[in-house]
């Protein structure tokens, strides 16, 4: 029987024989239909069970450490200690689990589903989006421990005697693995859950979405608020003690550069300044605001890299960087996996533990503002460009910056360095650049950095901020996501007046162990819908293009050479597309499946809608696309164009468009179409029963 021919009972042949493959209950329902309520960018978004109590339970948090600043840290110095002597193995197991997630995701065949539908393409390119995540991820911290870090863990090495030079090689390694793949692996994973639920499957862009498979559409009740409350008290916390520090460094960079003097009031004052310049980055927006201080930086920091690099020992920094950069690598998972259990010593809890947990209290915030930037990228994409490039950019930071200071210690006798860092951190990169030519100019450089980078954090966490708190909208009012940076100042500010920035540090980093615990549920329930995702495009087959009759090909050339405009392919989508689907689904109501099709005028398309209720949807969607033409020499002269671009009527399905176009195809082809498609979606409904 031909196809062509017998299109029909062809049709519903094939219809009823594959309803056998509908039985059953599919255990999960991967996908959520959210409220498509119509946004107004112009009126307050603001999801009142997360703002309201975030706020005042944040501002209680830090009136009690004011309140009794002496007595305050006790109880979080205490509960530090109890975790590292307790809890410190899962934090290590957490780390290690995290980077096997990451290898083992960017390796495998699910590295090549998008954090989006399959058509999406990203936002932003590769160097804008490096410079954001870099500048959001640890922009001030490789400012202020640059040259700090690796100068402390040489003089005061975890084992052995220090200033040797195998306390100098171990130095620059320990920098390398705080700072290094492990560090913006755990942010690397959060961020891809937030952003696949989010760009995947319409969840909100809030870390309550990362818990959608294990509580469904509770994740919009009590205890998705709970989650999202957590998010932002950790994120302000977070940020607000990062600034608080990251302000003396401005302090400490003036008073070098103009005198101006070290005091906590001066601090104040800078950092209301600094938000002041960050409000007007949210104001700006995204694309305006944070993007361009991002680029500017990232410049800035490959400029003065360069000018330390050239100026110093270059062949010896060179040399010595590559060399720890390999010893690094070799032994990431011994180091990872070595808890001084036999070899007790306090700088484990100190260093080791503490950055663990420091890296996943931030997970709320990076998570979010890395997964907004990264719509339309490949998981393995995104994985390898969140870790793997960072990391070679910061050991390539640490390996020239540290190992000039330690040169200048070790080689050239400099021992006053030394001193100076463990007296006063916040100093240790002025003091170095003494030591070099031109200083003035890159210490000018550096105080640049160090606020804009202080600017770029404050901004990006107040967007974050927004979001957690608005359903995951940031396009909201100016003066709601203007508010945001007074909360952000208020709070360092309050902390830096009290003395209590180093209490709500202790007590941001023991929020790491229950969130961490949560993690293992997120990292399930992503295991479980990614396997389900790759599911349905294993069970896509590769299907020939339905037949056409033989006296019809010249009419399908014609309008091939022709690049059809909108007016034609509309035409089209309403002439031959719409009957085609109206008769599918008409065929599918006859079988007892709700069917209907839809048609949206803001994207210039019609879709077929077919509901399998408690199991996914199937969705079958031909989109109007606009495309700029191709060369010239193909099918008419330039002069002969009628525009500079064409349109086709191009297939999407519910995870996005499959690059094909059907414009030209009769009812019948499109019905053939639209039935080998559906096919292909109760056989993945079969295959995820099984």
């Amino acid at each position: 029987m031909s196809r062509v021919c017998k299109p029909d009972l062809f049709f519903t042949t094939r219809l009823h024989a594959a309803f056998y493959l509908a039985s059953g209950t599919l255990s999960w329902r991967l996908l959520y239909e959210p409220d498509m309520t119509q946004h107004n960018p112009r009126r307050f978004t603001i999801d009142a069970a997360v703002f309201f109590p975030a706020l005042v339970l944040l501002f209680g948090a830090i009136l009690m450490v004011l309140i009794i600043p002496e007595k305050g840290s006790d109880p979080f110095a205490g509960l530090q200690n109890l975790i590292v002597s307790t809890a410190s193995w899962f934090y290590v197991l957490i780390v290690s689990l995290i980077t096997v997630i990451v290898v083992v995701l960017a390796a495998s065949r699910y590295g090549d589903i998008k954090l989006g539908p399959d058509h999406a393409e990203p936002e932003y390119s590769f160097v804008s989006w490096f410079a954001m995540l870099f500048s959001a991820g640890i922009g001030i911290g490789m400012m202020f421990y640059g040259i700090a870090e690796p100068v402390m863990h040489y003089l005061t090495p975890p084992l052995g005697p220090g200033g040797t030079p195998a306390a100098a090689a171990e130095a620059i390694q320990i920098s390398y693995f705080h700072w290094g793949f492990t560090a913006w692996a755990t942010y690397a994973v959060v961020a891809m859950i937030l952003a696949y639920f989010a760009y995947r499957h319409d969840l909100p862009l809030t870390l309550r979405s990362a818990f959608y498979p294990l509580i469904g559409e509770r994740i919009y009740g009590p205890i998705g608020a709970a989650v999202d409350v957590f998010a932002v008290i950790c994120t302000t916390c977070g940020i607000s003690v990062s600034l608080g520090l990251g302000v003396l460094q401005i302090n400490t960079g003036f008073n070098y550069l103009f005198d101006l003097p070290i005091d906590v009031w001066v601090q104040v004052g800078l950092i209301f300044a600094t938000m002041a310049v960050a409000t007007v980055s949210v104001t700006l927006g995204l694309d305006s605001g944070i993007k361009r201080l991002s680029e500017i930086n990232i410049v800035l920091a490959v400029l003065l890299l360069l000018l330390i690099l050239l100026t110093g020992p270059t062949a010896l920094l060179l040399a010595g960087t590559l060399q720890n950069f390999g010893a690094y690598v070799a032994g990431l998972i011994p180091r990872t996996l070595d808890m001084y259990v036999y070899d007790k010593t306090d700088w484990f809890g100190g260093w080791t533990i503490f950055y663990w947990g420091w890296w996943i209290s931030w997970t709320p915030f990076v998570g979010v503002f890395v997964a907004r930037i990264s719509r339309g990228r490949t998981i393995r994409e995104f994985l390898i460009g969140v870790t793997v490039v960072p990391t070679l950019f910061i050991c390539l930071w640490m390996g020239v910056l540290g190992g000039s200071a330690l040169e200048l210690i070790s080689n050239q006798g400099v021992v006053e360095l030394g001193a100076a860092v463990q007296d006063n951190p916040a100093v240790g990169l002025f003091r170095f650049l003494e030591f070099l030519p031109a200083s003035q100019v890159l210490s000018v450089i550096s105080l640049l950095m160090i606020v804009i980078f202080f600017v770029t954090s404050a901004d990006s966490g107040a967007m974050v901020l927004n979001m957690l708190s608005a359903n995951g909208v940031d396009d909201t009012p100016i003066l709601q996501r203007t508010i945001w940076t007074l909360v952000i100042a208020l709070a360092a500010s309050l902390l830096l007046l009290g003395g209590g920035l180093q209490a709500l540090q202790t007590a941001t980093i023991a929020s790491a162990l229950p969130f961490a615990v949560a993690l293992l549920g997120a990292f399930w329930g992503f295991g479980k819908a990614i396997l389900v995702d790759g599911a349905k495009r294993q069970a896509h087959s590769i299907h020939t293009p339905p037949a056409m009759a033989a006296e019809g090909w010249r009419d399908r050339l014609k309008l091939l050479l022709d690049y059809p405009d909108n007016d034609s392919v509309q035409v089209f989508q309403r002439t031959t597309v719409r009957p085609a689907m109206q008769s599918f689904a008409g065929a599918l109501a006859e079988r007892g499946v709700a069917a209907r099709v839809v048609a949206e005028e803001d994207t210039l398309s019609i879709r077929l809608e077919a509901s399998h209720g408690d199991e996914e949807d199937f969705a079958y969607e031909v989109r109007a696309r606009s495309h700029l033409l191709p060369d010239a020499s193909l099918g008419m002269d330039e002069d002969s164009r009628p525009q500079e671009s064409f349109v086709r009527a191009e297939v999407h399905l519910a995870e996005g468009g499959q690059d094909y176009d059907v414009m030209g195809w009769s009812q019948e082809q499109i019905i053939v179409d639209i039935l080998n498609q559906y096919e292909d979606h109760l056989h993945f409904l079969h295959t995820v029963r099984d």
